[in-house]
């Protein structure tokens, strides 16, 4: 964690990140694209920004928890990893390989540095980070649990559960996000299941709710810094992001939930992330 660091250093990074995203998963054959590009900038931000860790010392009994819910955008997370340095990037080529520690949704048993919980099985993380906050807050621990959610896995009952929890155990050493792109593999959100008005049912449910735009650095900067002022309650982030965002010929298209470019285009699709960030339009 760097809070000097400066928003053109982070854009650098978020660049990075997406990079290893497309070769990973060009390489792996398989695996999910859109959410991955989609939070490389809120993943840029946690792991260069916002959390309290030591990569050298990934069981650091004070560092902060990162849980990742939403865990078949596990490409993302791998390359904020090996970026920070828990493991070689060379090794994000093995991505859902036969024996590799990056298996295709993130799992413990694998030994894999920093992760904190094995993930797939949408709607268990903010139930998890219910557990681990109520364990620091007991053990005095001060630690912030941060849980990274998608939007659809919203339609599970257990999230709201979990929000529940939250709220009547003051549990303001959480800071959740949503991904919020509005999609999901069968297609919009309020198509398949409407959640809104979102915004409304996290208040309504004792939680601070904020928003802002998920991949400008700067915003998720600063809406982060009105966060920490929060006591007493846990606090959510609906993070508006782009499925596919810096990729302009795959951005905001929902079949790209769970598909993975050829060689051909995974050329074409690092040109136009080049191009994006020569634009600087994110």
């Amino acid at each position: 964690m760097d809070k000097e660091v400066s928003v053109e250093k982070l854009q650098s990074i978020a660049f990075d990140i997406r990079k290893h995203v497309l070769q990973s998963l060009s390489a792996a054959g398989s695996g999910h694209l859109g959410g991955s590009l989609g939070l490389a900038d809120v993943f840029t931000l946690l792991y260069f920004h916002l959390l309290n860790h030591k990569p050298e010392n990934p069981e650091w009994e004070q560092r902060d928890r990162m849980i990742l819910s939403i865990g078949h955008v596990a490409p993302v997370l791998y390359a904020a990893l090996a970026r920070a340095g828990y493991f070689p990037e060379s090794e994000l080529l093995t991505l859902r390989k036969l024996n590799s520690r990056l298996q295709g949704h993130p799992g413990k048993d694998f030994g894999l540095p920093g992760l904190e919980v094995s993930s797939g099985s949408l709607g268990q993380g903010l139930s998890v980070s219910v557990g681990v906050a109520l364990a620091a807050k007991m053990d005095k621990k001060d630690i912030s649990i941060y849980t990274v959610m998608g939007d659809g896995e919203l339609q599970e009952g257990s999230v709201w559960e979990a929000a529940m929890s939250a709220s009547f155990y003051k549990l303001d050493n959480i800071f959740a996000i949503v991904d919020r792109n509005n999609k999901q593999i069968d297609g919009n959100t309020e198509d398949v299941m409407a959640l809104e008005p979102l915004a409304d049912k996290w208040r309504s449910f004792g939680w601070e709710c904020f928003s802002c735009d998920g991949n400008n650095i700067k915003e998720l900067v600063d809406v982060f810094a009105q966060m920490k002022l929060v006591k007493d309650r846990p606090r959510i982030l609906l993070a508006k992001t782009i499925m596919g965002k810096g990729v302009s010929s795959i951005e905001g298209d929902y079949r790209w939930h769970g598909k993975i470019p050829d060689a051909q285009q995974l050329e074409l699709f690092i040109h136009e992330l080049e191009q994006s960030v020569h634009g600087r339009d994110y």
